[in-house]
């Protein structure tokens, strides 16, 4: 490069700086003096990695939560990954309260009506594509209900279309066939004590399938199951949730909260149950404490206890199960504490903790909190 270039290439350099800088300051004071719009800060801006979350003040429900929150989830897109195929994503979904009214409907219609909201709960599961398969798989479940002193109300296939994903063999291959079972709470206890019910009863049937087939190599998957929410998701790109699930289009389906999010899985490889969310959370990053956790969780099992989990509590292990991604054993975590009785302040704070070693600024019975919990 001759001396004349090499002036010219500092000059375009500077002037890049100086470009750069001017479009900074621009930004900066077009943040600093844009008016806030409701809860929106300007001042404030970043990033959700791939996670949305809408809600209703004052816990009404409407269609319009889901539209909007289907709305979210594609804003979100760019969050997401994408693999070679430009039609297959890391996964996608979408946790909503029970929307009793669209069940009672549909159940209706099938013949096969529901009781009222709280006095059942809904699970939706992966099944495998084999036809023998999925039998066995549903003679568990049946078998395990009656087992657990539940009653089996029935079953409901998930009207799905696959137009929008990819025709790829890998992709049609790992599709699981979505179905929902509905159980009725069988006893008089509160709903709280029929969640753990519920909860206790999708350990057992996960167990009991792992035991006894080889179905979950080969897509079975207990989504969620619970009285209160629901999880629709699945190994989508943003837009193919709501394109998939014809439930979500429907405007009996309603709900006052939805958590919706976008995956770029990091570090384990996608598949349709390790989309987000999960039963109780979504999230977007990596947890390096990881197998530590874990083998802490396994550790503990001889010796944890629980007055509202009784003797169930030996059907819970394992907590985690191999394999699974980093996300999913916090929501295993999170779940079991709050299912035990702790509250889901709580727990998130015994799961989550401040940097409280050495912070000099933290009041003494906060730190005494996270100090007794470490």
């Amino acid at each position: 490069m001759t001396r004349t270039e090499l002036t010219t290439s500092t000059a375009m350099q500077a002037g890049n700086v100086e470009t750069k800088s001017a479009t900074a300051k621009t930004l900066a004071e077009r943040l600093s003096t844009a008016a806030d719009k409701g809860l929106y800060t300007p001042s404030r801006e970043h990033d959700a990695c791939g996670v949305g979350f809408i809600a209703h003040m004052k816990g009404a429900k409407s269609h319009k939560i889901i539209s909007d929150g289907l709305q979210v989830l594609e804003n979100l897109t760019h969050r997401g990954a994408v693999g070679a195929d430009p039609l297959m994503g890391d996964g996608a979904g979408m946790l909503v309260q029970m929307p009793h009214a669209f069940f009672a409907e549909e159940m209706e219609k099938a013949g096969t009506p529901i009781p009222e909201a709280g006095h059942y709960g809904v699970g939706f599961i992966f099944m495998p594509q084999d036809d023998a398969l999925r039998a066995k798989c549903e003679e568990i479940v049946e078998r395990v209900i009656v087992a657990e002193g539940e009653d089996l109300i029935g079953w409901r296939d998930v009207p799905v279309d696959n137009s929008s994903l990819s025709k790829a063999p890998d992709i049609a291959a790992t599709e699981p066939v979505s179905r929902q079972v509905f159980i009725k709470r069988a006893r008089s206890e509160d709903q709280n004590e029929f969640e753990r019910r519920l909860y206790v009863l999708r350990k057992v049937i996960s167990n009991t399938v792992r035991a006894e087939t080889d179905a979950v190599a080969k897509g079975f998957y207990i989504v969620s199951l619970s009285s209160r929410t629901i999880v629709y998701k699945g190994m989508f790109l943003a837009y193919q949730l709501g394109a998939y699930y014809a439930d979500l289009k429907d405007a009996r389906f309603t709900s006052a909260l939805a958590l919706v999010h976008q995956r770029f899985s990091t570090n384990t490889f996608p598949s349709w149950d390790l989309s987000h969310p999960y039963r109780m959370v979504a999230h977007n990053g990596e947890i390096n404490t990881l197998r530590g956790n874990v083998n802490w969780m396994a550790a503990r099992q001889a010796s944890v206890s629980s007055a509202l989990l009784g003797d169930d509590i030996s059907k819970l292990w394992p907590i985690s199960y191999e394999g699974q991604s980093d996300t999913a054993c916090f929501d295993n975590a999170l779940e079991f504490l709050v299912m035990g009785g702790y509250s889901l302040a709580h727990a998130a704070m015994m799961l989550i903790p401040e940097a409280w070693a050495g912070n000099p600024l933290m009041d003494d019975n906060r730190r005494a909190f996270y100090e007794y919990h470490a």
